[in-house]
């Protein structure tokens, strides 16, 4: 496993962040490390951790392979119409030259947490997992039509920090 950091000074959300720009450079650095991987990319704000730093949470995740380190801990959208667990949401992408993962991470992270949590959230960690490692869980939301296909289990739980191919610190 890599452990990685990524320097975005640009990258704030007190207004849209400039996501094809950063994107790219997110891009450039999966790119670089993970050429020829398919990979989920996981976003983490630690935000959302308010227990935890960034670098604690690194450690957790390094440790255990998820961010989920607490069971009572309800997260965001995990519940489905169809009852399905999930382990976790990630973005899956096949690494080559003509990646464009980055971006989507970034406007989702700003655009959907407008949505649901009623203001912006800053991506601190980006965890790279090995795609090979999970199922897709496709599932849907109450009120919607739409599949989703973003949700994910590891296909074998007591092996989860193997999955894991990277984390990278956004600063």
């Amino acid at each position: 496993m890599q452990l990685l950091s990524l320097s975005l000074p640009e990258y704030k959300v007190d207004t849209e962040p400039d996501h094809k720009s950063i994107g790219k450079k997110i891009d450039d650095e999966l790119k670089k490390c993970f050429m020829g991987h398919s990979i989920l990319v996981r976003g983490i704000g630690s935000q959302e951790h308010p227990d935890k730093t960034v670098d604690e949470l690194i450690q957790t995740i390094a440790n255990t392979g998820t961010d989920r380190y607490d069971s009572q801990r309800a997260g965001d959208r995990y519940e489905n119409i169809q009852g399905k667990h999930i382990d976790l949401f990630a973005f899956p992408a096949h690494v080559q030259q003509d990646l464009e993962v980055g971006d989507q991470v970034v406007y989702g992270f700003y655009h959907s947490a407008i949505g649901i949590h009623g203001r912006p959230t800053r991506i601190d960690i980006l965890t790279i997992y090995n795609a090979d490692q999970f199922e897709v869980v496709e599932h849907q939301y109450e009120g919607r039509d739409d599949v989703k296909r973003d949700g994910f289990v590891f296909k074998d739980p007591a092996r989860k920090q193997e999955a894991v191919l990277g984390i990278i610190k956004l600063t």
